[in-house]
């Protein structure tokens, strides 16, 4: 890690096995400067299923779920990540998440960014009791569970997160973030 890696402020964005909006969360993450994306296994099945193009902003860093113990959340403790964004995120990982499971590389980074007090944005999957997504092969209805409705609502009380639940929300918390990295920018070259 270099010293310009680290006063230079980064999203991080994880990517988790949701098809629920995946190609709008892409569309999102190629308008965003200096990101870093962490790919599940899952997420990478995703991408496959989807026949995404992952292409990407110019110095945007891939880190794919290859290692037991998740080694890029290292990147949390020396102050590279200025946001997390976990969107879009299944009811499995939401549900990790709450009960403080970190065992791939979307939860892992969830919880380092949370012990670095790193702000995150997490767009929950099933968080209505009806929704239409979109899977492979065309619109689909499904029927989030209770637990999956009741894990969604646990999410929101953490410390520093923010829980979305539309495109329209994502969008607006980027941009808010978007908005508090430009303020600073600004004030550290003001006379």
């Amino acid at each position: 890690m270099t010293k310009a890696e680290i006063n230079t402020p980064r999203f991080g964005w994880a990517l988790t096995g949701s098809g629920h909006f995946f190609k709008e969360s892409l569309e999102i993450m190629r308008r965003l400067p200096d990101l870093d994306v962490f790919v599940s296994k899952a997420a990478a099945e995703v991408i496959r299923m989807y026949r995404q193009d992952f292409v990407l902003p110019e110095g945007t860093r891939i880190y794919k779920d290859t290692t037991a113990s998740a080694a890029p959340v290292g990147n949390f403790y020396y102050g590279v990540y200025h946001t997390l964004v976990m969107a879009p995120a299944t009811s499995n990982t939401v549900a990790k998440c709450v009960c403080g499971i970190s065992d791939n590389l979307a939860t892992n980074v969830f919880a380092q960014a949370g012990k670095c007090r790193v702000p995150t944005i997490v767009f929950a999957c099933d968080n209505a009791p009806e929704l239409d997504t979109e899977a492979p092969k065309g619109m689909v209805k499904v029927y989030p569970r209770r637990i999956d409705l009741e894990n969604t609502e646990q999410l929101k009380s953490f410390e520093a997160t923010t829980v979305v639940e539309s495109m329209a929300e994502l969008e607006a918390a980027v941009a808010a973030r978007l908005a508090w990295l430009n303020e600073g920018r600004q004030a550290s070259v003001a006379p």
